[in-house]
Parts: C-alpha cells; sequence; structure tokens
C-alpha cells in the first residue's frame, strides 16, 4: 500500500469538520474549505475553543499556514 503524503490527507478532509491547534494553544473547529501549499487554510462555520468549551463563532476564515500546529479530522 503506497505511503500517504501530507496533502493527501488535507484533500481527503475538504469539507469535513476538523480541529486545528494553533502556536498559541488556541484550538480552531469547523469545516475545511480549502488549503494551499504553505498549508495557509480555509476554515468555514469556524468555531475558537478553549479547553473544549466555544468560546467564539468566527465563520469563514483564513489560518495563516505557519501559525498550525496540527490539523486533525474531528
Amino acid at each position: 500500500m503506497p505511503q500517504e503524503r501530507p496533502f493527501d490527507l488535507l484533500n481527503k478532509a475538504v469539507g469535513k469538520q476538523v480541529l486545528i491547534r494553533l502556536k498559541n494553544s488556541t484550538s480552531i473547529r469547523g469545516r475545511l474549505s480549502s488549503f494551499d501549499a504553505h498549508m495557509n487554510i480555509v476554515v468555514e462555520e469556524a468555531e475558537s475553543l478553549e479547553d473544549d468549551t466555544l468560546k467564539a463563532k468566527l465563520g469563514t476564515i483564513l489560518l495563516r499556514g505557519g501559525n498550525i500546529l496540527f490539523v486533525s479530522p474531528v
């Protein structure tokens, strides 16, 4: 079985719910809309979480790839 690359996994997650952790320890949950080669990510229906509790509804946002620690399916 061929090994998957990081962008293959992100492609599979487009249109699905993801959890994104940022370098400043903020967590963002929402639907992955798109991404680019720099891992800049557009998230729709985004929500900011603190200790798994909703902190704020953000709507559609763009996250700069350099600020992202990880992206995980929800």
